[in-house]
């Protein structure tokens, strides 16, 4: 699933910078450097809902695409106020900014 990351950076600062950033730091959301391979509801700092400790999933391509085309379907419970992106090519595209913003 290849995306490209300049239109998945444009993305994420339309859609997901109002919560989230690519460093450590926490705001609304947890910061997400170093997501990808981490057990959801895991990162120190950050006060997760109980629904997102308890998915038992590690963040990879496939949960990632899953969850963030319904949260609230995938992982019902938790407290992410977005309703999800429904084009694949703009998960696609947001995955792969992700993937190389957050290592």
């Amino acid at each position: 699933m290849a995306g490209n990351s300049k239109k998945g950076a444009k993305l994420f600062k339309t859609r997901c910078a109002q919560c989230h950033v690519v460093d450590d730091t926490n705001k609304v959301g947890p910061g997400l450097k170093g997501v990808l391979g981490r057990q959801c509801g895991t990162k120190d700092g950050f006060s997760f809902s109980d629904a997102m400790k308890d998915k038992g999933i590690s963040w990879d391509e496939s949960t990632f695409h899953e969850y963030i085309s319904n949260p609230k379907k995938y992982i019902p419970g938790n407290k992410m106020a977005f309703a999800g992106l429904k084009k694949k090519a703009d998960i696609d595209d947001l995955y792969a900014y992700i993937s190389s913003a957050t290592k």
